[in-house]
């Protein structure tokens, strides 16, 4: 059940040089985000409060604004906090409108198969969901918007770690390893791209989240890697795991058509 926020209004002020409180804020504010964005796992008040270096209820406060403003939105259960859509909007802004583009597509792949279908980006060697059609099924798969998830265990991630170069994808492994995020090792993870490379599509079976399998397709445009993925309980993929490849596979010529320039 979503709730309405009632409209404050509120009157700009603009910044004075000497005005050293307000550009204090918004530089700690700043601070935050870049601490949120670059963990792995939406960090709570306190992980927040010790990367930044500032008091607790500084950051309680701060964060207090920046969920309002949608600049981060609050974990599972309000566990913890991740890069809100507002961010997403002015970091796509600048860029050709993939998401806007692709939303058609990600409609289709969900009536066609019943489930939920998921747009991600990979950006710090993350990926990073920018859109979502949510399945018609009454217990499905939902992630959201700028939620972000590891590579070498997911089916998008995989789907890219395919087209990245040896070098990245082995700095990629090193990372997750070193922040627990994997247990596997890069001629496992390379075993896995050469089979994605072969099939033309990734898949998570239960390697991610437990009880959650999915399949992922990938493909670069304008320097940016992008993966379409449909996840589902694994009791339920695994009944149609097929007919979701074949969903994903036959959704290439149309992404082609859309973005011309694009590279699977």
């Amino acid at each position: 059940m979503s709730s309405q926020k009632p409209v404050m209004s509120r009157t700009a002020t603009p910044i004075r040089e000497n005005d050293s409180s307000g550009i204090q804020v918004l530089s700690r504010a700043a601070d935050i985000l870049r601490v949120v964005s670059s963990e792995s796992t939406p960090p709570s008040l306190g992980r927040i409060a010790t990367l930044t270096s500032l008091p607790r209820s500084t950051v309680q406060r701060i964060v207090g604004a920046l969920l309002n403003e949608g600049f981060l939105s609050a974990g599972p259960a309000g566990v913890g906090y991740f890069i809100g859509g507002t961010v997403q909007q002015l970091a796509e802004a600048g860029r050709p409108d993939v998401r806007k583009n692709l939303h058609p597509i990600l409609e289709q792949l969900s009536d066609a198969t019943g489930e939920t279908v998921d747009l991600a980006m990979c950006r710090e060697h993350q990926m990073v969901f920018i859109d979502q059609v949510s399945g018609t099924q009454r217990l499905r798969a939902v992630s959201a918007i700028g939620e972000r998830f590891p590579m070498t265990l997911t089916a998008n991630g995989k789907a890219v770690l395919a087209m990245k170069s040896a070098e990245s994808v082995a700095a990629i492994v090193a990372r997750e390893t070193a922040q627990q995020l994997t247990t596997l090792s890069l001629k496992s993870v390379n075993k896995s791209r050469a089979k994605v490379l072969s099939d033309g599509y990734g898949l998570d079976l239960d390697e991610h989240t437990p009880g959650i399998s999915a399949v992922g397709i990938a493909f670069s445009y304008n320097g940016t890697y992008y993966a379409i993925s449909i996840p589902a309980p694994s009791h339920r993929f695994k009944q149609h795991q097929s007919k979701f490849v074949e969903a994903l596979l036959s959704a290439k010529d149309p992404i082609a058509n859309l973005l011309p320039d694009c590279m699977f």
